[in-house]
C-alpha cells in the first residue's frame, strides 16, 4: 500500500492548523471517487439545511390554518384540505431532511474511514522505520493505546470538520436572516447575542476541560501499559508470587483514571447546564417578545409557533457546535501524542538515492569501528577485522564486551560513529537498509515468535515460499519430527511470543526461518547460550548446516560452539584482546584459555549433577559436595 509522506502536526491551541494539515486526507489527491463523495455529501447537506428552514414555515401555516387564518393557504381548495396538506408537508419535510442527512453520512463514511486508514498505516510504517533505541526506550502497551486513540481522534476531526462545522454556521446565518426579514432587527440582536454568549461559554468551558481530558488519557495509557507489561511477564509474576503486587500497581493507575474520568463527566455536566441556562434565557426573551406582539395583534399564533420552532431548530446546531468543538478539541488532545510520534526522526536513514547492496561474494570488513550508546560509556574502541566470503568468524568475550553490538551495527540498527563496516567493499551506510537486511540472516539468542502457526513463523523468512519449501526448511532445522507429533502439525499455534514451545523448539523454528530466507550472510547471536548442553549440541548440528558455504559471524557465550570457526576474536572492554583459531588461543594461555577452562569445569559439574539426579531417581544414594 503506497502513501505519500505529508507533514502532519497537531496543535491543541491552534485547531485550524491541524485541520489544514489534515485536509489532504479529507480531499485525497489520488482518489477522484472520494472527492466526488465529498462533493455530493456537501450538496445533500446544504439541501437538508434548506429543507430544514421550510419545516417551521409549514408548522406556522398549519397552525394559522387551524386557527382560521387562511391567508397563507388561500390557493388551496378548502380550509380542511389546506390544513391537512400543510401538516403532511410539515412531516414530509422533516422526513426528507432526515433522509438527506443519512444519505450525507453514508456518502462520507468511506472518506472518513479512508483518512483513518491512511494515517493509521502511515503511523504503523513510521514505527517500523524508527530506530531500535526508540523502541527499547518506549513501552509497547503505551504506544498501542496512543495509536488507537489517535486514529479515533482523526476520524472525529475529519468527519465533524468537513460535514458539520461550516454548514452549521450557514444555518446560523440563514436563521438570522429569517428573523431579521420576518420579525425585525430586535429579534436578530437577541439571536446574535444568545449565539455569541453560548459559543463563548462553550469554548471557554471546553478549553478548561482539555486539561482534565489529558490527565485521563495519561492515566489510561499508564494503566494499559502496566496491564500489558504484567501479562507479557505472566510467568515471572507467577515465579515470584507477585499477583497481589501487580494487582495493586494496576489498581493504583486505575484509581487515578477513575478520578480523572469522574472529573471529565462532572465538568461535562456543568458545561451542559451552563449551555441550557444561556439558551433558555435567550429563548425566553424572544418568546416573551412574540407573545406581546400576538397580544398587540402584530403577530399571529402561527408566528408565535414559528418562532418557537425556529428556536428549537436553532438549539440543535447550537448544541452541536458545542459538541463539535468539544469533540475536535478532545480529538486534538487524543492525536497530539500520535502526531508527536510521526514527527520523531529515524536515527538511521537511507541516504537520498542510495543504491541496493550488491552481493558478489559476501565478504565483511570492520575497519576502526567506534561506537557508544551513551557518549560517556564507549562500547567499541577501534575494532578491525574481516569475515572472508564463505568463512566463519566467531566473537567471544565476557558480558558487556560489545559482542552483540557488532551484529546490531552490521544490521544498521545503529550507525557507527567512527570507522566503517563494508560488505564486498560497499559501506553499509551507503546502501538501502532493506537490501542490506535482505542479504543477512539472523538467529538470535532470544527467539520471539508471532502468535500464529508454526508454518506462518517459518514462512516469515520468505513469505512467498510454498508449503513444500517450508517443509524442507523444517527438515533441515531438524524440527519435522516434533511438528509431526502435534495434533495440528504445521498449523499448530505457538502462543504469545512462542510461549507454547520450549527454548530448543523455538530456536529450531528460528533456524528453519533463516534456512528458508537463504541469505548469503548469517549472524548467529548467542543462538545456544540459553539452552542446556544436550539441546545445545542438537541445535549446533542444525546451525552447522545453515552456516555451510555462507559468510558467518558467530557471537557466542559458550566456547564449545565456536571450536570449528576459521578464526576466533576475543573481545574485552571494547577491544580485540586476542585472535586466532581454537588451538592457537588455547596454546597462548591467555584470556580465551582461562574462559575455556572455566566453562569446561562448569560443564563437568553440570554433567555430574545430571548423573547424580539420574542415579537418585533410580534409588541410588549419591554423595555430592555440600553446598556453600
Amino acid at each position: 500500500m503506497a502513501t505519500k509522506q505529508k507533514t502532519v502536526s497537531a496543535d491543541a491551541s491552534n485547531p485550524f492548523r491541524t485541520i489544514i494539515n489534515l485536509w489532504p486526507y479529507m480531499w485525497p489527491s489520488d482518489r477522484a471517487d472520494l472527492k466526488m463523495r465529498v462533493v455530493w455529501a456537501t450538496v445533500f447537506l446544504l439541501l437538508s439545511k434548506l429543507v430544514l428552514l421550510l419545516v417551521p414555515y409549514f408548522f406556522k401555516w398549519a397552525t394559522d390554518a387551524l386557527n382560521g387564518k387562511t391567508d397563507a393557504v388561500a390557493l388551496l381548495p378548502t380550509f380542511l384540505l389546506g390544513a391537512v396538506m400543510l401538516v403532511l408537508a410539515y412531516n414530509f419535510a422533516r422526513l426528507l431532511q432526515a433522509g438527506l442527512n443519512q444519505l450525507r453520512d453514508a456518502l462520507f463514511a468511506r472518506v472518513g474511514q479512508h483518512a483513518v486508514r491512511q494515517l493509521a498505516y502511515r503511523t504503523f510504517v513510521h514505527m517500523h522505520r524508527l530506530s531500535l533505541r526508540f523502541h527499547l526506550e518506549r513501552r509497547t502497551g503505551g504506544l498501542s493505546r496512543i495509536i488507537e486513540r489517535g486514529t479515533k481522534g482523526i476520524e472525529t476531526i475529519v468527519r465533524f470538520t468537513i460535514l458539520n462545522s461550516v454548514p452549521t454556521l450557514v444555518e446560523f446565518l440563514l436563521t438570522a436572516i429569517v428573523f431579521w426579514w420576518g420579525y425585525g432587527f430586535s429579534y436578530l440582536v437577541v439571536t446574535a447575542l444568545t449565539v455569541w454568549v453560548y459559543i463563548w461559554f462553550t469554548i471557554r468551558a471546553s478549553d478548561w476541560r482539555i486539561g482534565i481530558r489529558r490527565a485521563m488519557n495519561d492515566s489510561d495509557t499508564e494503566a494499559n501499559t502496566k496491564a500489558i507489561d504484567s501479562l507479557l511477564n505472566f510467568e515471572t509474576v507467577k515465579y515470584f508470587g507477585n499477583e497481589d503486587m501487580e494487582a495493586k500497581r494496576f489498581d493504583s493507575s486505575m484509581e487515578r483514571y477513575e478520578k480523572a474520568a469522574t472529573d471529565v463527566w462532572t465538568s461535562l455536566g456543568w458545561l451542559n447546564f451552563g449551555q441550557a441556562v444561556i439558551f433558555g434565557i435567550g429563548s425566553a426573551i424572544m418568546m416573551v417578545m412574540s407573545a406581546l406582539a400576538v397580544q398587540r395583534g402584530e403577530q399571529s399564533i402561527g408566528d408565535f409557533v414559528f418562532i418557537n420552532a425556529m428556536l428549537m431548530q436553532l438549539s440543535v446546531p447550537l448544541n452541536f457546535i458545542g459538541f463539535v468543538y468539544r469533540e475536535i478539541r478532545q480529538g486534538l488532545t487524543d492525536i497530539e501524542q500520535m502526531f508527536d510520534l510521526l514527527e520523531v526522526q529515524a536515527e538511521v536513514q537511507d541516504k537520498p538515492g542510495a543504491p541496493d547492496l550488491e552481493i558478489r561474494q559476501g565478504a565483511i570488513s570492520f575497519r576502526d569501528v567506534h561506537f557508544a550508546y551513551d557518549p560517556a560509556r564507549p562500547i567499541l574502541k577501534g575494532i578491525s577485522f574481516d569475515v572472508p566470503a564463505g568463512k566463519t568468524i566467531a566473537v567471544v568475550g565476557p558480558s558487556g564486551a560489545g559482542k552483540s553490538t557488532l551484529s546490531r551495527l552490521l544490521y544498521r540498527f545503529y550507525d557507527v560513529q567512527q570507522g566503517s563496516i563494508t560488505i564486498d567493499g560497499q559501506d553499509v551506510r551507503a546502501v538501502t537498509q532493506k537490501s542490506l537486511r535482505t542479504a543477512i540472516g539472523m538467529v538470535p539468542q532470544d527467539t520471539v515468535l508471532f502468535n500464529d502457526t508454526i508454518a506462518y513463523n517459518i514462512r516469515y523468512g520468505r513469505p512467498s515460499a510454498s508449503d513444500e519449501d517450508v517443509r524442507i526448511a523444517a527438515d533441515a532445522a531438524q524440527i519435522t519430527d516434533f511438528i509431526g507429533k502435534l495434533p495440528d502439525g504445521f498449523q499448530s499455534m505457538v502462543g504469545e511470543r512462542g510461549l507454547k514451545l520450549s527454548g530448543g523448539e523455538k530456536q529450531r523454528v528460528a533456524i528453519a526461518r533463516t534456512i528458508l530466507k537463504s541469505p548469503p550472510i548469517l549472524i548467529l547471536d548467542e543462538a545456544t547460550s540459553a539452552l542446556d548442553t544436550g539441546t545445545e549440541q542438537e541445535i549446533q548440528a542444525a546451525l552447522d548446516v545453515v552456516s555451510r558455504n555462507r559468510t558467518t559471524l558467530v557471537i557466542a557465550h559458550r566456547l564449545s560452539t565456536v571450536i570449528s570457526a576459521d578464526e576466533i576474536l576475543v573481545l574485552k572492554d571494547g577491544e580485540i584482546a586476542e585472535r586466532g583459531n581454537h588451538q592457537a588461543l588455547i596454546a597462548s594461555n591467555g584470556l580465551y584459555a582461562t574462559m575455556w577452562s572455566r566453562q569446561r569445569e562448569a560443564t563437568q559439574a553440570e554433567e555430574q549433577l545430571k548423573k547424580a539426579r539420574e542415579a537418585d531417581d533410580m534409588g541410588i544414594v549419591t554423595r555430592l559436595p555440600a553446598a556453600h
